[in-house]
């Protein structure tokens, strides 16, 4: 469940490499005119498993008895913390599946980014020049992540990279147990670059890592250049600030520099760079950013090694 806006409810479930659902089920049958009494606690929230705090119970609204000489009362708690307790262990698991994620890319000398946008932004196109440019000297892979359809990942497959498309049904981002589940399914031999394509969304995608080296995020021209003051969480974490079809700006009302300055008063020194995918402006600039990371990843390893 997404601790934002609480995607994934249940009769909602995603579908795709992961599914948000729930590690056990089990149901009591409840025959008519007769009481039970049980000891045990029933979590029915959504995301919920045995190793995270379970939501608090609730009033059944019936009695049983099942014989076994004991009572205990079903009384609902606040709701505001039944909320806090559920949020608390969804992201623990998350960080803890995110670690692991981050140990394993960085034992096989991996890059690892997280790209992300509003939709619309251009990142899939960004994505597929890049790797484009990048063959044959770097291989790299791609983790795309949508609500419905692969028509990204087809559209990236185009580069002649590996491709994972994760379906997400109702869920609103990725998070690290779709991404473990995904590399899985890539031949990872030989890969120097993976790219996870996150959902288009600017908020729920925030509060979840994932395992990467860095996060960045993409802003276009078409999109207001208020966008990193309405999303502060988003700008804050990303260590990289792409604008995007800056070959529209004759065309739309969009401040650049406003823009730019909006997105250091969330990330006082971020960088940011300028980019048009169809007109070949900024791409340099993006190349080097990129080549700097990967750089730095294989003296991490080498380092590591010793």
């Amino acid at each position: 469940m997404c601790i934002e806006c609480g995607c994934g409810l249940p009769g909602e479930t995603p579908a795709g490499i992961n599914a948000h659902s729930p590690e056990h089920e089990h149901d009591h049958p409840h025959g008519s005119g007769h009481a039970h009494t049980h000891e045990h606690e029933h979590p029915h929230g959504p995301g919920v498993h045995h190793d995270e705090e379970p939501a608090a119970p609730h009033s059944h609204g019936h009695s049983h008895e099942h014989g076994h000489g004991h009572t205990h009362s079903h009384e609902p708690e606040p709701e505001a913390r039944r909320t806090v307790e559920v949020r608390r262990a969804i992201l623990e698991k998350n960080d803890r599946l995110a670690e692991r994620n981050r140990g394993f890319f960085r034992a096989r000398g991996l890059l690892v980014l997280n790209v992300l946008s509003s939709p619309g932004s251009g990142k899939t196109t960004l994505l597929r020049e890049t790797i484009r440019f990048l063959a044959p000297e770097l291989r790299s892979g791609v983790v795309v992540g949508d609500l419905a359809t692969d028509n990204d990942a087809r559209r990236l497959r185009e580069s002649g990279a590996p491709v994972v498309q994760v379906t997400t049904g109702t869920v609103c981002h990725l998070d690290a147990e779709m991404v473990a589940r995904a590399v899985r399914e890539l031949d990872l031999n030989g890969l120097n670059l993976l790219i996870i394509e996150n959902v288009g969304n600017l908020v729920c995608p925030a509060s979840y890592d994932l395992g990467e080296a860095a996060k960045l995020v993409m802003l276009s021209v078409a999109e207001g250049d208020d966008k990193p003051l309405k999303y502060p969480a988003i700008f804050f974490k990303s260590e990289l600030v792409v604008i995007n079809k800056i070959d529209l700006l004759p065309y739309v009302p969009f401040d650049l520099a406003r823009a730019e300055q909006n997105a250091r008063k969330v990330h006082p020194g971020v960088e940011i760079i300028r980019t048009s995918c169809t007109a070949g402006q900024g791409l340099d600039a993006w190349l080097a950013w990129l080549a700097a990371r990967l750089r730095a990843a294989r003296t991490r390893t080498a380092e590591s090694g010793r």
